[in-house]
Protein backbone atom coordinates (compact mmCIF):
# COMPACT_ATOMS: atom_id res chain seq x y z
CA UNK A 1 0.00 0.00 0.00
CA UNK A 2 1.28 3.46 -0.90
CA UNK A 3 1.76 6.15 1.69
CA UNK A 4 -1.11 8.51 2.50
CA UNK A 5 -3.67 5.73 2.43
CA UNK A 6 -5.45 4.29 5.44
CA UNK A 7 -3.97 0.92 6.33
CA UNK A 8 -4.20 1.06 10.13
CA UNK A 9 -6.64 2.53 12.65
CA UNK A 10 -5.57 3.84 16.06
CA UNK A 11 -8.56 4.83 18.20
CA UNK A 12 -7.36 6.38 21.45
CA UNK A 13 -9.67 7.33 24.30
CA UNK A 14 -8.78 8.90 27.60
CA UNK A 15 -11.11 8.86 30.60
CA UNK A 16 -12.67 11.98 32.06
CA UNK A 17 -10.79 14.55 29.89
CA UNK A 18 -12.34 18.00 29.56
CA UNK A 19 -12.43 19.61 26.12
CA UNK A 20 -10.83 22.81 27.38
CA UNK A 21 -7.78 20.98 28.75
CA UNK A 22 -5.52 21.26 25.72
CA UNK A 23 -2.80 23.86 25.35
CA UNK A 24 -3.86 24.28 21.72
CA UNK A 25 -7.26 25.35 23.07
CA UNK A 26 -5.63 28.07 25.17
CA UNK A 27 -5.47 26.23 28.49
CA UNK A 28 -2.52 26.34 30.91
CA UNK A 29 -2.14 22.55 30.75
CA UNK A 30 0.71 21.48 28.48
CA UNK A 31 -0.21 18.94 25.78
CA UNK A 32 2.49 19.41 23.11
CA UNK A 33 1.99 16.02 21.45
CA UNK A 34 -1.74 16.41 21.03
CA UNK A 35 -1.09 19.94 19.80
CA UNK A 36 1.21 18.50 17.11
CA UNK A 37 -1.39 15.91 16.20
CA UNK A 38 -4.01 18.65 15.85
CA UNK A 39 -1.60 20.71 13.74
CA UNK A 40 -1.28 17.71 11.39
CA UNK A 41 -4.95 16.82 11.58
CA UNK A 42 -8.26 18.37 12.49
CA UNK A 43 -9.56 19.41 15.94
CA UNK A 44 -13.26 19.57 16.70
CA UNK A 45 -13.95 22.22 19.34
CA UNK A 46 -17.68 21.61 19.85
CA UNK A 47 -17.61 17.88 20.47
CA UNK A 48 -19.82 16.24 23.12
CA UNK A 49 -20.40 12.84 24.63
CA UNK A 50 -23.84 11.19 24.53
CA UNK A 51 -24.33 9.99 28.08
CA UNK A 52 -22.73 9.25 31.42
CA UNK A 53 -20.91 7.53 33.09
CA UNK A 54 -18.00 5.53 31.60
CA UNK A 55 -19.66 2.34 30.32
CA UNK A 56 -22.70 3.97 28.68
CA UNK A 57 -20.61 6.73 27.09
CA UNK A 58 -18.22 4.18 25.60
CA UNK A 59 -21.14 2.17 24.29
CA UNK A 60 -22.44 5.24 22.44
CA UNK A 61 -18.93 5.81 21.04
CA UNK A 62 -18.47 2.22 19.87
CA UNK A 63 -22.02 1.47 18.66
CA UNK A 64 -22.96 4.94 17.34
CA UNK A 65 -26.20 4.79 19.32
CA UNK A 66 -27.87 7.25 21.64
CA UNK A 67 -28.57 5.94 25.13
CA UNK A 68 -32.30 6.01 24.45
CA UNK A 69 -31.60 3.35 21.81
CA UNK A 70 -28.85 1.14 23.24
CA UNK A 71 -30.22 1.33 26.82
CA UNK A 72 -26.87 0.66 28.47
CA UNK A 73 -27.67 3.53 30.80
CA UNK A 74 -25.47 2.82 33.82
CA UNK A 75 -22.27 0.99 34.64
CA UNK A 76 -23.54 -2.55 35.01
CA UNK A 77 -26.64 -2.23 32.84
CA UNK A 78 -26.33 -5.11 30.31
CA UNK A 79 -25.77 -4.28 26.65
CA UNK A 80 -27.97 -6.09 24.16
CA UNK A 81 -25.73 -8.55 22.30
CA UNK A 82 -27.74 -8.09 19.10
CA UNK A 83 -26.27 -4.66 18.40
CA UNK A 84 -23.35 -4.33 16.04
CA UNK A 85 -20.40 -2.05 16.82
CA UNK A 86 -17.25 -0.59 15.31
CA UNK A 87 -15.19 -3.74 16.03
CA UNK A 88 -17.70 -6.12 14.49
CA UNK A 89 -18.01 -3.94 11.39
CA UNK A 90 -14.24 -3.56 11.02
CA UNK A 91 -13.93 -7.35 11.05
CA UNK A 92 -16.00 -7.42 7.87
CA UNK A 93 -13.13 -5.52 6.22
CA UNK A 94 -10.53 -8.01 7.42
CA UNK A 95 -9.35 -6.19 10.55
CA UNK A 96 -8.79 -8.01 13.85
CA UNK A 97 -9.57 -5.20 16.34
CA UNK A 98 -7.49 -5.44 19.50
CA UNK A 99 -8.08 -3.69 22.80
CA UNK A 100 -5.52 -2.35 25.25
CA UNK A 101 -7.37 -0.87 28.18
CA UNK A 102 -11.10 -1.41 28.69
CA UNK A 103 -14.57 -0.70 27.32
CA UNK A 104 -16.70 -1.30 30.46
CA UNK A 105 -19.26 -3.32 28.52
CA UNK A 106 -21.53 -5.46 30.75
CA UNK A 107 -22.46 -8.80 29.22
CA UNK A 108 -25.94 -9.63 27.94
CA UNK A 109 -27.19 -12.07 30.65
CA UNK A 110 -29.66 -13.87 28.39
CA UNK A 111 -28.67 -17.49 27.89
CA UNK A 112 -26.04 -17.34 30.65
CA UNK A 113 -26.06 -19.04 34.04
CA UNK A 114 -26.32 -16.77 37.07
CA UNK A 115 -22.91 -18.08 38.18
CA UNK A 116 -21.21 -16.90 34.97
CA UNK A 117 -18.29 -14.67 36.09
CA UNK A 118 -19.10 -12.20 33.32
CA UNK A 119 -22.23 -11.33 35.29
CA UNK A 120 -20.19 -10.23 38.31
CA UNK A 121 -18.47 -7.26 36.65
CA UNK A 122 -19.37 -4.24 34.57
CA UNK A 123 -15.84 -4.20 33.12
CA UNK A 124 -16.57 -6.57 30.24
CA UNK A 125 -15.27 -6.13 26.70
CA UNK A 126 -17.25 -4.87 23.73
CA UNK A 127 -17.91 -7.91 21.49
CA UNK A 128 -15.65 -7.97 18.44
CA UNK A 129 -12.49 -6.81 20.20
CA UNK A 130 -9.66 -9.21 20.91
CA UNK A 131 -8.09 -8.41 24.27
CA UNK A 132 -4.42 -7.42 24.32
CA UNK A 133 -4.44 -6.36 27.96
CA UNK A 134 -7.16 -5.19 30.33
CA UNK A 135 -6.49 -2.23 32.61
CA UNK A 136 -9.62 -0.74 34.15
CA UNK A 137 -10.77 0.52 37.54
CA UNK A 138 -12.01 -3.04 38.23
CA UNK A 139 -9.35 -5.27 36.70
CA UNK A 140 -5.65 -4.72 36.03
CA UNK A 141 -3.90 -8.08 36.46
CA UNK A 142 -1.23 -7.46 33.80
CA UNK A 143 -0.31 -4.05 35.18
CA UNK A 144 -0.30 -5.23 38.79
CA UNK A 145 1.86 -8.17 37.76
CA UNK A 146 4.38 -5.80 36.23
CA UNK A 147 4.45 -3.69 39.41
CA UNK A 148 5.21 -6.79 41.47
CA UNK A 149 8.00 -7.77 39.06
CA UNK A 150 9.46 -4.31 39.50
CA UNK A 151 9.54 -4.82 43.25
CA UNK A 152 6.58 -2.56 43.98
CA UNK A 153 4.49 -4.22 46.66
CA UNK A 154 0.74 -3.91 46.26
CA UNK A 155 -1.50 -3.08 49.22
CA UNK A 156 -4.30 -5.42 50.27
CA UNK A 157 -6.68 -3.37 48.15
CA UNK A 158 -4.50 -3.38 45.05
CA UNK A 159 -6.01 -0.25 43.53
CA UNK A 160 -4.92 1.77 46.58
CA UNK A 161 -1.49 1.81 44.91
CA UNK A 162 -2.85 4.74 42.87
CA UNK A 163 -3.40 6.89 45.99
CA UNK A 164 -0.70 9.18 47.34
CA UNK A 165 0.56 8.99 50.91
CA UNK A 166 -0.36 11.59 53.53
CA UNK A 167 3.23 11.75 54.76
CA UNK A 168 4.73 12.79 51.42
CA UNK A 169 6.82 15.95 51.95
CA UNK A 170 4.95 19.10 51.01
CA UNK A 171 1.40 17.77 51.17
CA UNK A 172 0.50 19.82 54.23
CA UNK A 173 1.31 23.06 52.44
CA UNK A 174 0.20 22.19 48.92
CA UNK A 175 -2.59 19.72 49.54
CA UNK A 176 -3.02 15.95 49.69
CA UNK A 177 -3.15 15.52 45.90
CA UNK A 178 0.45 16.68 45.69
CA UNK A 179 1.50 13.23 46.90
CA UNK A 180 2.41 10.85 44.05
CA UNK A 181 1.04 7.29 43.92
CA UNK A 182 3.13 4.28 44.91
CA UNK A 183 5.00 4.02 41.58
CA UNK A 184 7.08 6.20 39.29
CA UNK A 185 6.13 7.48 35.86
CA UNK A 186 7.82 4.53 34.15
CA UNK A 187 5.50 2.09 35.97
CA UNK A 188 2.19 3.95 35.87
CA UNK A 189 -0.90 2.47 34.27
CA UNK A 190 -0.56 5.18 31.61
CA UNK A 191 2.99 4.09 30.77
CA UNK A 192 1.89 0.44 30.84
CA UNK A 193 -0.77 0.98 28.16
CA UNK A 194 1.64 3.06 26.07
CA UNK A 195 4.26 0.30 26.33
CA UNK A 196 1.74 -2.24 25.04
CA UNK A 197 0.78 0.02 22.13
CA UNK A 198 4.44 0.66 21.25
CA UNK A 199 5.26 -3.06 21.32
CA UNK A 200 2.27 -3.89 19.14
CA UNK A 201 3.07 -1.23 16.55
CA UNK A 202 6.68 -2.39 16.33
CA UNK A 203 5.94 -6.06 15.66
CA UNK A 204 2.53 -6.39 13.99
CA UNK A 205 2.82 -6.63 10.22
CA UNK A 206 -0.76 -6.92 8.94
CA UNK A 207 -3.17 -3.97 8.64
CA UNK A 208 -4.38 -3.35 12.19
CA UNK A 209 -7.11 -1.73 14.25
CA UNK A 210 -6.07 -0.89 17.82
CA UNK A 211 -8.29 0.63 20.48
CA UNK A 212 -6.01 2.07 23.14
CA UNK A 213 -7.71 3.27 26.31
CA UNK A 214 -5.97 5.33 28.98
CA UNK A 215 -7.62 5.36 32.41
CA UNK A 216 -6.28 8.82 33.23
CA UNK A 217 -7.00 11.58 34.10
CA UNK A 218 -9.79 9.62 35.85
CA UNK A 219 -9.43 9.87 39.64
CA UNK A 220 -7.80 9.25 42.04
CA UNK A 221 -6.10 12.56 41.30
CA UNK A 222 -2.54 11.62 42.23
CA UNK A 223 0.02 12.05 39.47
CA UNK A 224 3.41 10.27 39.57
CA UNK A 225 6.59 12.30 39.88
CA UNK A 226 7.42 14.68 38.25
CA UNK A 227 3.86 15.32 37.05
CA UNK A 228 2.64 15.82 40.62
CA UNK A 229 4.71 19.03 40.78
CA UNK A 230 4.34 20.11 37.15
CA UNK A 231 1.66 22.71 37.89
CA UNK A 232 1.85 25.12 40.80
CA UNK A 233 -1.55 25.20 42.50
CA UNK A 234 -1.06 28.91 43.12
CA UNK A 235 -1.31 29.39 39.35
CA UNK A 236 -4.47 27.29 39.05
CA UNK A 237 -7.80 29.06 38.86
CA UNK A 238 -10.50 28.16 41.32
CA UNK A 239 -13.68 26.55 39.95
CA UNK A 240 -16.56 28.73 38.83
CA UNK A 241 -19.45 28.28 41.22
CA UNK A 242 -22.05 30.12 43.25
CA UNK A 243 -20.91 31.99 46.34
CA UNK A 244 -22.14 29.16 48.55
CA UNK A 245 -23.26 25.57 48.19
CA UNK A 246 -26.72 26.58 49.41
CA UNK A 247 -26.97 29.19 46.66
CA UNK A 248 -25.91 26.61 44.04
CA UNK A 249 -28.51 24.16 45.33
CA UNK A 250 -31.30 26.62 44.66
CA UNK A 251 -30.97 25.98 40.93
CA UNK A 252 -32.75 22.60 40.88
CA UNK A 253 -33.84 19.72 43.18
CA UNK A 254 -31.55 17.30 41.32
CA UNK A 255 -28.55 19.58 41.86
CA UNK A 256 -29.52 20.00 45.50
CA UNK A 257 -29.33 16.26 46.15
CA UNK A 258 -26.19 15.85 44.01
CA UNK A 259 -24.41 18.42 46.14
CA UNK A 260 -25.60 16.72 49.32
CA UNK A 261 -24.16 13.46 47.99
CA UNK A 262 -20.92 15.19 46.99
CA UNK A 263 -20.27 16.11 50.63
CA UNK A 264 -20.15 12.46 51.72
CA UNK A 265 -16.68 11.24 52.63
CA UNK A 266 -15.23 8.98 49.95
CA UNK A 267 -17.78 9.99 47.32
CA UNK A 268 -14.98 10.90 44.87
CA UNK A 269 -12.86 7.87 43.98
CA UNK A 270 -9.60 7.65 45.89
CA UNK A 271 -10.30 10.71 48.06
CA UNK A 272 -11.61 9.71 51.46
CA UNK A 273 -12.69 13.20 52.53
CA UNK A 274 -15.52 15.56 51.60
CA UNK A 275 -14.27 17.02 48.32
CA UNK A 276 -17.14 19.51 48.03
CA UNK A 277 -16.11 21.64 50.99
CA UNK A 278 -12.32 21.50 50.77
CA UNK A 279 -10.29 24.66 51.40
CA UNK A 280 -9.25 26.53 48.27
CA UNK A 281 -5.62 25.39 48.31
CA UNK A 282 -6.70 21.72 48.34
CA UNK A 283 -9.06 22.34 45.43
CA UNK A 284 -6.34 24.09 43.43
CA UNK A 285 -3.95 21.21 44.12
CA UNK A 286 -6.50 18.62 42.98
CA UNK A 287 -6.94 20.55 39.76
CA UNK A 288 -3.15 20.78 39.39
CA UNK A 289 -2.90 16.99 39.83
CA UNK A 290 -5.59 16.52 37.18
CA UNK A 291 -3.54 18.64 34.77
CA UNK A 292 -0.44 16.63 35.67
CA UNK A 293 -2.22 13.38 34.77
CA UNK A 294 -3.24 14.93 31.44
CA UNK A 295 0.35 15.91 30.65
CA UNK A 296 1.46 12.39 31.53
CA UNK A 297 -1.01 10.90 29.04
CA UNK A 298 0.15 13.41 26.44
CA UNK A 299 3.79 12.42 26.93
CA UNK A 300 2.97 8.73 26.54
CA UNK A 301 0.88 9.44 23.45
CA UNK A 302 3.94 11.19 22.06
CA UNK A 303 5.87 7.92 22.40
CA UNK A 304 3.14 6.01 20.57
CA UNK A 305 2.97 8.51 17.71
CA UNK A 306 6.76 8.61 17.43
CA UNK A 307 6.77 4.82 17.12
CA UNK A 308 4.36 5.10 14.20
CA UNK A 309 6.80 7.49 12.55
CA UNK A 310 9.88 5.41 13.35
CA UNK A 311 8.28 2.28 11.85
CA UNK A 312 7.07 4.09 8.73
CA UNK A 313 3.39 3.63 9.61
CA UNK A 314 2.38 7.19 10.49
CA UNK A 315 1.35 8.07 6.94
CA UNK A 316 -0.84 4.98 6.69
CA UNK A 317 -2.59 5.25 10.05
CA UNK A 318 -5.89 6.94 10.85
CA UNK A 319 -5.46 8.38 14.37
CA UNK A 320 -8.41 9.45 16.49
CA UNK A 321 -8.09 10.91 19.99
CA UNK A 322 -11.09 11.56 22.21
CA UNK A 323 -12.51 10.87 25.67
CA UNK A 324 -15.53 9.04 27.04
CA UNK A 325 -16.80 12.06 29.02
CA UNK A 326 -15.38 14.98 30.96
CA UNK A 327 -15.02 16.11 34.61
CA UNK A 328 -16.65 18.80 36.77
CA UNK A 329 -13.34 19.51 38.56
CA UNK A 330 -15.07 21.53 41.27
CA UNK A 331 -17.15 23.70 38.95
CA UNK A 332 -20.59 24.23 40.51
CA UNK A 333 -19.10 22.62 43.66
CA UNK A 334 -19.18 19.24 41.88
CA UNK A 335 -16.50 16.62 41.16
CA UNK A 336 -16.76 13.73 38.74
CA UNK A 337 -19.25 13.47 35.92
CA UNK A 338 -22.95 13.89 36.35
CA UNK A 339 -25.88 15.66 34.87
CA UNK A 340 -26.35 18.53 32.53
CA UNK A 341 -23.35 20.83 32.86
CA UNK A 342 -20.95 21.19 29.91
CA UNK A 343 -18.02 20.40 32.20
CA UNK A 344 -19.21 16.78 32.36
CA UNK A 345 -19.95 16.29 28.67
CA UNK A 346 -17.81 18.60 26.50
CA UNK A 347 -14.87 16.44 25.34
CA UNK A 348 -11.89 16.68 22.96
CA UNK A 349 -11.77 15.19 19.47
CA UNK A 350 -8.73 15.23 17.18
CA UNK A 351 -8.59 13.23 13.94
CA UNK A 352 -5.46 12.76 11.86
CA UNK A 353 -6.32 11.24 8.49
CA UNK A 354 -3.21 10.39 6.41
CA UNK A 355 -4.96 10.64 3.02
CA UNK A 356 -4.09 13.46 0.66
CA UNK A 357 -7.78 14.37 0.58
CA UNK A 358 -7.40 15.41 4.22
CA UNK A 359 -4.65 17.92 3.43
CA UNK A 360 -7.29 20.60 2.94
CA UNK A 361 -8.13 20.63 6.65
CA UNK A 362 -4.73 20.02 8.27
CA UNK A 363 -4.09 22.28 11.21
CA UNK A 364 -7.60 23.67 11.18
CA UNK A 365 -10.35 23.52 13.80
CA UNK A 366 -14.07 22.91 13.42
CA UNK A 367 -15.56 25.77 15.42
CA UNK A 368 -18.96 26.27 13.83
CA UNK A 369 -20.48 22.78 13.87
CA UNK A 370 -21.46 20.50 16.73
CA UNK A 371 -20.19 16.94 16.67
CA UNK A 372 -21.06 13.98 18.89
CA UNK A 373 -19.43 10.76 20.08
CA UNK A 374 -21.83 8.77 17.90
CA UNK A 375 -20.10 10.27 14.84
CA UNK A 376 -16.86 8.31 15.38
CA UNK A 377 -18.03 4.88 14.20
CA UNK A 378 -19.63 6.16 10.95
CA UNK A 379 -16.50 8.21 10.25
CA UNK A 380 -14.13 5.26 10.60
CA UNK A 381 -16.35 2.96 8.55
CA UNK A 382 -16.78 5.58 5.84
CA UNK A 383 -13.02 6.14 5.58
CA UNK A 384 -12.19 2.42 5.25
CA UNK A 385 -14.91 1.84 2.66
CA UNK A 386 -17.43 0.01 4.84
CA UNK A 387 -21.19 0.43 4.74
CA UNK A 388 -22.46 2.36 7.75
CA UNK A 389 -25.16 0.25 9.47
CA UNK A 390 -28.64 1.70 9.75
CA UNK A 391 -28.28 1.21 13.50
CA UNK A 392 -25.96 4.24 13.64
CA UNK A 393 -27.32 7.47 15.07
CA UNK A 394 -24.19 9.42 14.17
CA UNK A 395 -22.92 10.83 10.89
CA UNK A 396 -19.57 10.61 9.14
CA UNK A 397 -17.20 13.52 9.67
CA UNK A 398 -15.50 12.87 6.34
CA UNK A 399 -16.68 16.12 4.80
CA UNK A 400 -15.00 18.16 7.55
CA UNK A 401 -11.82 16.09 7.27
CA UNK A 402 -11.67 16.79 3.55
CA UNK A 403 -12.15 20.52 4.12
CA UNK A 404 -15.74 20.67 2.90
CA UNK A 405 -18.91 22.04 4.41
CA UNK A 406 -21.76 19.54 4.82
CA UNK A 407 -24.96 20.18 2.91
CA UNK A 408 -26.94 19.25 6.03
CA UNK A 409 -25.77 19.02 9.62
CA UNK A 410 -27.15 19.17 13.15
CA UNK A 411 -27.57 22.59 14.71
CA UNK A 412 -27.31 21.34 18.29
CA UNK A 413 -26.08 18.45 20.41
CA UNK A 414 -27.95 16.10 22.70
CA UNK A 415 -27.03 13.94 25.63
CA UNK A 416 -28.80 11.94 28.29
CA UNK A 417 -28.21 11.04 31.90
CA UNK A 418 -29.99 8.23 33.71
CA UNK A 419 -29.70 8.68 37.48
CA UNK A 420 -31.75 5.71 38.66
CA UNK A 421 -30.45 3.79 41.67
CA UNK A 422 -31.44 0.16 41.23
CA UNK A 423 -29.25 -0.97 44.13
CA UNK A 424 -30.54 1.33 46.86
CA UNK A 425 -33.55 3.00 45.24
CA UNK A 426 -32.41 6.22 46.95
CA UNK A 427 -33.25 8.79 44.28
CA UNK A 428 -36.49 7.07 43.40
CA UNK A 429 -37.58 7.40 47.01
CA UNK A 430 -36.23 10.92 47.47
CA UNK A 431 -38.12 12.31 44.48
CA UNK A 432 -41.04 9.83 44.52
CA UNK A 433 -40.17 8.62 41.02
CA UNK A 434 -40.12 5.32 39.23
CA UNK A 435 -36.68 4.25 38.03
CA UNK A 436 -37.66 5.00 34.43
CA UNK A 437 -38.53 8.56 35.47
CA UNK A 438 -34.99 9.16 36.76
CA UNK A 439 -33.80 10.51 33.43
CA UNK A 440 -32.76 13.89 32.05
CA UNK A 441 -32.23 14.76 28.40
CA UNK A 442 -30.28 17.79 27.25
CA UNK A 443 -30.41 19.81 24.05
CA UNK A 444 -27.74 22.47 23.60
CA UNK A 445 -26.93 24.87 20.79
CA UNK A 446 -24.97 28.13 20.66
CA UNK A 447 -27.78 30.12 22.26
CA UNK A 448 -29.56 27.99 24.83
CA UNK A 449 -29.38 24.80 26.81
CA UNK A 450 -32.65 23.12 27.70
CA UNK A 451 -32.74 20.27 30.21
CA UNK A 452 -35.84 18.10 30.28
CA UNK A 453 -36.52 15.84 33.26
CA UNK A 454 -39.11 13.12 32.87
CA UNK A 455 -40.85 14.04 36.13
CA UNK A 456 -38.92 16.97 37.64
CA UNK A 457 -38.90 20.67 36.65
CA UNK A 458 -36.98 21.67 33.50
CA UNK A 459 -33.98 23.97 33.19
CA UNK A 460 -33.14 26.64 30.63
CA UNK A 461 -29.87 28.57 30.34
CA UNK A 462 -29.10 31.51 28.08
CA UNK A 463 -25.57 30.53 27.03
CA UNK A 464 -24.82 33.90 25.43
CA UNK A 465 -25.51 35.85 28.62
CA UNK A 466 -24.80 33.06 31.11
CA UNK A 467 -22.09 30.73 29.74
CA UNK A 468 -21.44 29.31 33.23
CA UNK A 469 -25.05 28.09 33.48
CA UNK A 470 -25.85 29.84 36.73
CA UNK A 471 -29.36 31.20 36.14
CA UNK A 472 -32.29 28.89 35.40
CA UNK A 473 -34.76 30.74 33.17
CA UNK A 474 -37.29 27.94 32.80
CA UNK A 475 -39.76 29.57 35.20
CA UNK A 476 -39.31 33.07 33.77
CA UNK A 477 -42.51 34.08 31.91
CA UNK A 478 -40.40 35.96 29.41
CA UNK A 479 -38.78 32.68 28.33
CA UNK A 480 -41.84 30.43 28.13
CA UNK A 481 -41.72 30.58 24.33
CA UNK A 482 -38.06 29.51 24.35
CA UNK A 483 -38.80 26.59 26.68
CA UNK A 484 -41.64 25.46 24.42
CA UNK A 485 -39.51 25.78 21.29
CA UNK A 486 -36.64 23.73 22.70
CA UNK A 487 -38.98 21.12 24.18
CA UNK A 488 -40.50 20.75 20.70
CA UNK A 489 -37.03 20.46 19.14
CA UNK A 490 -36.14 17.76 21.63
CA UNK A 491 -39.34 15.85 20.85
CA UNK A 492 -38.59 16.07 17.13
CA UNK A 493 -35.06 14.79 17.77
CA UNK A 494 -36.35 11.82 19.73
CA UNK A 495 -38.88 10.99 17.03
CA UNK A 496 -36.28 11.23 14.27
CA UNK A 497 -33.63 9.21 16.12
CA UNK A 498 -35.78 6.56 17.81
CA UNK A 499 -34.30 3.09 17.27
CA UNK A 500 -35.04 2.01 13.73
CA UNK A 501 -35.18 -1.69 14.39
CA UNK A 502 -36.31 -2.86 10.97
CA UNK A 503 -38.51 0.13 10.18
CA UNK A 504 -36.38 0.91 7.12
CA UNK A 505 -37.45 -2.42 5.63
CA UNK A 506 -40.70 -3.61 4.08
CA UNK A 507 -41.77 -7.01 2.85
CA UNK A 508 -43.76 -6.84 -0.38
CA UNK A 509 -45.05 -9.33 -2.92
CA UNK A 510 -42.21 -8.18 -5.16
CA UNK A 511 -39.64 -8.88 -2.46
CA UNK A 512 -37.89 -7.11 0.39
CA UNK A 513 -37.41 -3.33 0.32
CA UNK A 514 -34.38 -2.27 2.33
CA UNK A 515 -33.87 1.49 2.20
CA UNK A 516 -30.54 3.02 3.20
CA UNK A 517 -30.87 6.68 4.11
CA UNK A 518 -29.53 9.33 6.46
CA UNK A 519 -31.41 10.83 9.38
CA UNK A 520 -30.40 14.35 8.33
Amino acid sequence: MAKNEIRNILLITADQWRADCLSSAGHMVQTPNLDKLAADGLAFRKHFTQCLPCGPSRTSLLTSMYAMNHRHVQNGTPLDANFTNIAKEARKKGYDPILYGYTDTPADPRGRAESDPDLLTYAGVMPGFRVGSLVSEELAIDWFGQLEREGISLPENQFDITIGSHDYPGTKARGHSYAPPGYGKENSDTAFIADKLVDFIKVYRQPWFVHGVFLRPHPPLFAPEPYNAMYDPADVALPHRAETVAKEQEQHPYLEQALEKMAESGNYMGHEYNVRDLPDHEIQQMRAAYYGLISEVDDQLGRVIQTLKDTGQYDNTLIIFTSDHAEQLGDHWLWGKLGYFDESCHIPLIIRDPRKEADASRGQTVESHFTEAVDIMPTVLDLIGSTVPMQCDGHSLRCFIEGKQPEKWRSEVHWEYDFRDLKNFSLEQKFDLTSDQCVMTIIRDDCYKYVHFTALPPLLFDLKKDPEESVNLAKDPGHFEVVLRYAQKMLSWRQNYAARGMSHMQITTQGMINRQYSRI
